[in-house]
């Protein structure tokens, strides 16, 4: 269930959110919702740790690197150090 946040801004920043948000189809909240969100996620660390292990898991699928050969790669990439 989504409940509500109140925030005070100025007049004038109110009015410019939402005429930005209307040349966009949207509404103030839907924009605030967005940027609360990106805020969130640029923040979280968890978040960041499982976008990397999908970026690396999707390389080592790339070039072929599967469970049976995962150890031949590490120390593939070890020696290489």
């Amino acid at each position: 269930m989504a409940s509500q946040l109140v925030i005070r801004i100025d007049d004038e920043l109110k009015q410019k959110v939402t005429q930005f948000a209307m040349a966009e189809g949207k509404n103030a909240s839907q924009v605030v919702r967005e940027m609360l969100e990106h805020y969130v996620t640029d923040r979280d660390i968890g978040g960041y740790i499982d976008s990397l292990w999908q970026r690396i898991g999707n390389k080592l699928i790339e070039k072929g690197v599967g469970p049976d050969s995962i150890e031949e790669a590490i120390l593939s990439v070890r020696r290489k150090s």
